[in-house]
């Protein structure tokens, strides 16, 4: 039948792997995804990043078909997979807990799913162990799951994942189980080893750093919806909303009112400082209008002396001093009351007049530094 006259239209654009078109998801009286749109392209590792019940995970096991849409639907290299169970999806699911089978030894483990097809046994033992290279975990394949640090079982599901070679990986939170340490060292090798196979990959995590390492692009929800899509440094240097300038990274929120907006600059009034703010675009927006202000505390200057700057300044007294290694990120207590964060790099801490605890102090940022945002 004419995908015309079904509604089912298939993708059109031919580097776009996985198609979400308007799903959504409900549970009795809620609803935990809310119209998603959402394009992936080949070979693509993109992330689903959200706080604890944002409906990223929902969204992920709809991918899979473990969870029925209530409407919408999923195309997967131009087939709308929407209506079909499970088993008959070239998709395969890592989950938070690896679900090892933990009477199994890691080779039957990664073998169960070719087994369960049928597979001749000579193809299963040179797949398995190819899979089991791939992770570097040849050398445990006569070993139980209990026998293994938290590290070798995520590569262990990760070669039962990859063993059966799907079109789309699905992994929800691979990383959780892991201390912070292996966990970066994990994020690096992931990546290796899926552009080495050059699998479509979806990953769901609730850890902004995690997403950001590993993805190519990321998508931050909140509510059941998405609310920005792009790049991890698209989305970190101009988030679109003050929600997402909070949830991607540490930032200083100052709240104003345009009473300036030209082609190349707007002021913004803020009771938090002594001078306006002035950032380096026009935002076409009206005078009068309230916005908040968002600066990373890596763009932030510590200064002992008023700045030269006629803009982007304030006064206050620093009131906490945590050291980070390379740098310390000082909280600073300004005039107004509000308290911020800045970032200083260790050279300048290692300068024996660095300001201490309950110094008066300056901060300032330059005219290119800011992002202003709706309330």
């Amino acid at each position: 039948m004419d995908s015309r006259l079904t509604g089912h239209a298939r993708p059109s654009d031919p580097d776009e792997f996985v198609r979400v078109s308007d799903l959504v998801k409900i549970y009795g009286d809620t609803v935990a995804v809310k119209s998603v749109d959402l394009s992936v392209q080949r070979n693509e590792l993109f992330a689903l990043l959200g706080s604890s019940g944002c409906g990223k995970s929902t969204l992920l096991r709809m991918l899979a078909g473990f969870e029925a849409v209530t409407s919408g639907r999923i195309y997967l290299d131009g087939e709308d997979i929407t209506d079909l169970p499970p088993y008959r999806r070239p998709v395969n699911m890592m989950f938070q807990s690896y679900a090892l089978f933990p009477h199994m030894t890691v080779e039957a483990n990664v073998a169960f799913g070719l087994k369960q097809e049928g597979i001749p046994k000579n193809e299963i033992h040179e797949r398995v162990f190819e899979a089991l290279d791939l992770v570097q975990m040849a050398g445990f394949s006569r070993r139980k799951p209990q026998q293994l640090s938290g590290g070798q079982q995520q590569r262990v599901a990760l070669a039962r994942s990859l063993i059966k070679r799907p079109k789309l990986l699905l992994l929800d939170e691979p990383m959780s189980a892991l201390d912070k340490q292996i966990r970066q060292k994990t994020q690096i090798e992931l990546v290796k080893i899926l552009e080495q196979v050059g699998v479509t990959c979806i990953i769901v995590t609730h850890d902004q750093e995690e997403a950001m390492t590993m993805a190519n692009r990321l998508a931050v929800m909140t509510e059941g919806q998405i609310v920005q899509c792009g790049t991890p440094h698209d989305v970190y240097a101009f988030p679109n909303s003050r929600f997402v300038a909070g949830f991607i990274g540490s930032t200083n929120f100052f709240s104003g009112t345009i009473i300036v907006d030209e082609s190349d600059h707007v002021l913004i009034e803020s009771a938090d400082l002594m001078r306006p703010l002035y950032v380096s675009h026009g935002i076409s927006e009206p005078l009068g209008m309230q916005v908040h202000v968002s600066v990373r505390p890596e763009q932030m200057r510590v200064l002992r002396q008023q700045p030269a700057a006629e803009f982007n300044w304030g006064h206050g007294m620093v009131s906490h001093v945590a050291w980070l290694g390379s740098y310390a990120l000082y909280q600073i207590r300004l005039d107004s009351g509000l308290v911020i964060n800045a970032s200083v790099p260790g050279m300048t801490l290692a300068q024996a007049d660095a300001p201490g605890i309950d110094e008066e102090v300056f901060v300032s940022w330059a005219n290119d530094s800011a992002t202003v945002l709706p309330t």
